[in-house]
């Protein structure tokens, strides 16, 4: 999966494998979640939101999609 950087104060990196709908999401403080059954929509809705991080929290976070900790 490659990641592009975005403009956050709290997320550095966002990438999508469109394979397998995984969205991962790099954040400052070094750690790295990958969302799970992601819609491609969604992730380019993220990429050009206005702020990355409120984004991420109210349609992927508060939607309940699955994710893991991968670092």
């Amino acid at each position: 999966m490659e990641f592009a950087k975005v403009r956050s104060s709290t997320i550095s990196a966002v990438g999508y494998d469109e394979a397998t709908k995984v969205l991962g999401v790099q954040f400052r403080n070094g750690s790295e979640y990958h969302y799970l059954a992601v819609p491609k929509a969604l992730f380019e809705a993220l990429m050009s939101a206005s702020s990355a991080g409120s984004y991420l929290n109210k349609y992927i976070k508060d939607a309940g999609y699955q994710f893991r900790r991968v670092k």
